[in-house]
């Protein structure tokens, strides 16, 4: 098998730092559970300091977690560890990560500090977080811009101090794989002590090569890829977990070398958090797009369908795409709904259980085949949110070629019913405006877009929207058989999250 590449997933910290992919502590530890089911190695919870909600969900997620390290993020200064500390030491198997800027960019501009008052500090640091736990993670953030010696002076400092990994990042994604594979060679071969840890890197992808990076980092060496589901993350994202994970499995010529990573379990992961952070994955997206294994040209179909090696390097049932998700229908019970629910990879409360088979007998009136999409939709649109301060509770659009669309709105407002009715120039913008009359929300409609789940003209239509008040953005999902329905939906779940995000802000 070779030696073990770790994966550790910052989905849930790095990746909520995507625009508009704020998560409640619910949604992280659902998150964070299938992340244990996938069978990475270490989960970065979050950033204590940052907020209460971050602190909550930590701990949430480090009570939850079993068999996974819980990491949590900390600056390179008392408090951050302290209060990170005070967040993850409910896990089996904690881990602390505290980093400081390198680059001489962010020593002038940002931290304002000489490369000597840096050194003391991480130092400071490292120990004090090993007081706490022999499970230490140091960072020197914006490495590939950094004087190489300062990095492998830091580095040596943080080992002296019981750092047990040491992760090199390329934080503003600037660097060229054959550039990156000579500074982490070089680092091993000069750093004293550097063989006594686990040498970690952290790569973006503003120049599209996260994944490169990374891969050619472990081929020098590199024994822990920092990655998200699905790529997500600051702005271009980061390295891609599916992908490094699948380059590893599919190329033990180029990677004598293994993960943990259960790959059935990467396109249920990728369609979680994707429903979760409203975040659609592109249809070429390697490993888990919906185009990843659909053949077009009749040349690639003939080969397929001879041998699939011709044009498949890997199989959908491989990362977990079935060959089939058609799996229920309007006669379907309870037992099958549950046992559905089990392979899907939710487990869900009886009352929330109840609640999910109620809406799929609804679905199920109204389409002859239920898919995996569709269960997942209802699970994670309807079943999973956060809580709602707006509920829609009727809908009736009348709209036509020789009419003004005009829309009635009855809606729950805490718990309050209120009803509207609004025109507009058809009959979403009609829905639109009627919940914004009854919602009195100020957030501006930046994006709106309809996408079929499933085929058929019966399929349940998915919307996206995404909502924009005071620079802070959102996104919101929802899914119906009537895309109008489905539209409102989605709006008021956006509306919902600025509302849970207002809470978590100040000033907004």
């Amino acid at each position: 098998m070779g030696e073990l590449v770790k994966i550790f997933d910052t989905t849930l910290r790095d990746g909520e730092q995507s625009p508009g992919a704020t998560m409640n502590v619910g949604e992280k530890v659902r998150i964070a559970e299938q992340l244990e089911k996938l069978n990475v190695d270490i989960i970065e919870a979050g950033f204590p300091i940052s907020s209460e909600g971050d602190f909550e969900a930590v701990r949430a997620i480090s009570r939850a977690i079993k068999r996974c390290e819980v990491a949590a993020l900390a600056r390179a200064n008392p408090n951050d560890i302290d209060r990170a500390w005070e967040a993850v030491k409910v896990a089996k198997f904690p881990r602390l990560h505290t980093f400081i800027s390198t680059s001489d960019i962010h020593l002038t501009h940002q931290l304002k500090k000489s490369k000597e008052e840096v050194i003391r500090i991480a130092a400071r640091s490292v120990a004090r977080a090993r007081r706490y736990t022999p499970n230490v993670e140091f960072s020197a953030m914006d490495a590939t811009r950094s004087d190489i010696d300062f990095l492998i002076a830091i580095f040596e400092t943080a080992i002296r101090a019981g750092a047990t990994t040491i992760n090199i990042p390329d934080t503003v994604g600037y660097a060229i794989p054959s550039e990156f594979g000579n500074l982490i060679k070089t680092i091993r071969q000069k750093t004293k002590g550097i063989e006594k840890v686990t040498v970690s890197v952290h790569c973006h992808n503003d120049l599209g090569l996260a994944v490169a990076n990374s891969l050619i980092a472990v081929q020098n060496g590199a024994r822990q890829v920092e990655c998200t589901i699905n790529g997500i993350g600051e702005r271009a994202g980061n390295t891609s977990l599916e992908e490094v994970v699948m380059a590893i499995r599919t190329r033990k010529d180029l990677f004598p070398l293994h993960t943990r990573v259960l790959p059935k379990h990467l396109f249920a992961t990728s369609r979680l958090v994707s429903k979760i952070t409203g975040m659609v994955v592109q249809p070429n997206k390697a490993i888990v797009g919906a185009n990843a294994f659909a053949h077009e040209s009749g040349i690639h179909q003939d080969g397929v369908l001879k041998e699939k090696l011709t044009y498949e390097i890997m199989t959908p049932e491989s990362v977990g795409i079935p060959k089939s998700s058609l799996v229920l229908g309007k006669l379907s019970g309870r037992h099958a709904f549950r046992e559905r629910l089990k392979d899907l990879g939710y487990r869900l409360s009886e009352k929330d259980f109840e609640l999910a088979f109620a809406r799929f007998k609804q679905l199920a009136d109204k389409k002859r085949e239920i898919y995996d999409e569709d269960i997942e939709s209802i699970v994670v649109e309807e079943i999973l949110r956060m809580p709602k301060r707006f509920k829609l509770v009727y809908l009736n659009v009348i709209a036509g070629n020789v009419t003004v669309p005009t829309a009635t709105v009855q809606m729950e407002v805490d718990g309050k019913l209120m009803q509207e009715a609004g025109f507009g120039d058809g009959p979403v913008d009609a829905t639109f405006k009627t919940i914004k009359k009854i919602t009195r929300t100020k957030s501006k409609l930046l994006q709106f877009a309809i996408n079929a789940i499933t085929s058929g003209t019966e399929a349940q239509g998915e919307v996206t929207v995404r909502l924009e008040e005071k620079g802070y953005t959102v996104i919101g999902q929802g899914a119906d058989t009537d895309v109008i329905v489905a539209s409102a939906k989605a709006y008021i779940n956006a509306l919902n999250k600025m509302e849970f995000k207002k809470q978590k802000l100040v000033g907004m």
